[in-house]
């Protein structure tokens, strides 16, 4: 694989977008806001500085790596080469189908189509396009620059050889990959997602506050960050949809989302992407403090 197509330009995109590029691939980054694509490039470009300062890379490798990535905003320039495609577009299920679809019909017949989706099925994405085969997950965690992990999601018709293809590429771009089975959640998002949710709940309850029980797993558990907060960098609507896939491909009460959780995503109030959630940020993402509907 040489040239790879990374579809959405958001944090996880770039995020993406930008280790592959680092390691050598030659990157089409598509979205259909050029704005966004500017944003992205300018987030890339700031945390390999990041990566200089912590003399992780040199400069010569930066500019090398900026010059491996393209951006575009159509689709069919941005697949009709490509060896693999990496989706990170929003966690909307009508959205990654109608994505998946028109990939199939664009992209070279070889081509590996992957999703970075967190919680929806591979298979049905799969049987969305005419090469169930050459479907997979690669859930990257977040921030991808830094974290090793990529969940390898078979679906029910994923083949062996593009299996061992993305483990392969996932190692050559200093990534640990472990290949999952495709059930509601995964792997990570199936035991994360229940343990935010009651930590939700317990603030919803009056068990504790907000900066309590981020405490109590930071210090009691060795979490670098609590749950609520976690949930916040997440994005309270990401952490909802997730919830509501794991509720609907179980159908077990256990997965009902948090009334609370429900209720703030529906006034907007997202987390670091919106300024606010269980705490207020700036706009460098950084929390200012506990949420005043909160810190009564």
């Amino acid at each position: 694989m040489e040239k790879i197509t990374v579809i959405g330009a958001g944090t996880m995109g770039n995020g993406i977008a930008h280790v592959f590029a680092q390691h050598g691939y030659e990157i089409s980054l598509l979205d259909v806001d050029e704005k966004r694509l500017e944003k992205a490039l300018a987030t890339i470009e700031k945390n390999l500085d990041r990566q200089i300062k912590k003399e992780l890379m040199d400069k010569a490798s930066k500019t090398a790596t900026l010059h491996r990535l393209k951006t575009f905003t159509d689709l069919r320039e941005a697949v009709h080469s490509a060896d693999l495609v990496v989706e990170a577009a929003s966690e909307n299920q009508s959205l990654k189908l109608d994505i998946f679809r028109q990939m199939d019909k664009l992209a070279p017949k070889a081509c590996i189509l992957a999703s970075n989706t967190s919680s929806i099925s591979i298979t049905k994405i799969a049987a969305a396009t005419q090469r169930p085969e050459q479907v997979i997950g690669m859930h990257f965690m977040n921030p991808v620059p830094v974290m090793r992990l990529v969940e390898v999601i078979r679906g029910y018709a994923t083949s062996d050889a593009t299996t061992e293809k993305v483990m392969t590429l996932s190692k050559e771009i200093d990534k640990t990959p472990v290949e999952v089975n495709d059930y509601p959640g995964f792997v990570a998002n199936r035991i994360l997602m229940p343990m935010i949710n009651e930590a939700i709940y317990s603030l919803h309850e009056g068990v504790a506050k907000v900066e309590a029980i981020d405490t109590v797993m930071k210090l009691g558990m060795a979490h670098p960050m609590g749950p609520l907060q976690l949930a916040d960098f997440i994005g309270l609507d990401v952490c909802l949809s997730i919830m509501r896939v794991m509720q609907e491909g179980f159908g077990q009460p256990k997965y009902a989302p948090c009334p609370l959780l429900v209720n703030m995503v529906e006034a907007g109030f997202l987390g670091v992407k919106t300024g606010e959630g269980f705490y207020k940020y700036g706009n460098d993402g950084k929390a200012t403090g506990i949420s005043n509907r909160f810190n009564e």
